[in-house]
């Protein structure tokens, strides 16, 4: 897979790719992370990338010139699966979305910021646009690298054991079920004998019952969909 940022931020974006899972993926070419500075596309002179609204208001917003060009050029370059503006008002990412996309070959991901991009860059470029939650933050990037994150762990090699991925909270519309390791009993806090009990036809019948209970007290909506 190959995943392409744009952000006039990309310093913000080089630690998360290069620390544990994400940089054993990429190490081991699994997966390939290009980030694109929209500023080196500017045709301002003074590699302007932002103006101000047209009708009046607050705050500014990312012009289209940096980031058609951008785009058009790695357009150029290979067919992609999915341009993805990563945005407060997008489409909530979940695990099913995650999923889906881990399967894609080549993504652009947008990184907005001030108010956001001029909506012709959504109306013509965007094919896909994803929030990671009810909130606005300061810029993209950080959704961004939670995106790739979510989905880059999905692909297969890049965790040792693949089922654990299978294994997590929301691959089945359920949360996960309690966890534990050694030792057996610390403070006269004992794990669950039949954790201990060696029959795993019981454990992950056990390991069930307690996904739906954490389900049905934390997540009802869950088990309503």
């Amino acid at each position: 897979m190959r995943i392409d940022i744009l952000t006039i931020h990309p310093e913000l974006l080089k630690s998360p790719f290069e620390h544990s899972i994400l940089q054993r993926a990429i190490d081991k070419k699994i997966v390939e992370i290009r980030l694109h500075d929209i500023r080196t596309y500017s045709t301002d002179k003074h590699k302007k990338v932002d103006d101000y609204q047209f009708g009046g208001g607050a705050g500014m917003v990312m012009c289209i010139q940096p980031i058609a060009d951008c785009i058009d050029q790695l357009k150029s370059e290979r067919n992609y699966d999915a341009v993805v503006y990563m945005t407060p008002d997008g489409e909530r990412l979940d695990q099913s979305i995650a999923n889906h996309y881990s399967t894609f070959e080549n993504i652009i991901i947008l990184c907005g910021h001030y108010k956001g991009v001029d909506q012709r860059i959504r109306d013509h470029y965007i094919t896909h646009e994803l929030s990671i939650g009810d909130f606005v933050l300061t810029g993209g990037e950080l959704a961004a690298a939670l995106f790739c994150d979510s989905i880059i762990r999905l692909i297969p090699g890049v965790i040792s054991d693949e089922t654990s991925a299978l294994t997590d909270s929301f691959q089945d519309n359920l949360l996960a079920p309690p966890v534990y390791t050694r030792p057996a009993e610390y403070n006269n806090w004992k794990v669950p004998e039949i954790l201990l009990s060696g029959n795993f036809p019981k454990i992950e019948e056990w390991r069930h019952e307690k996904a739906i209970e954490r389900t049905k007290k934390r997540r009802p909506d869950l088990l309503d969909s």
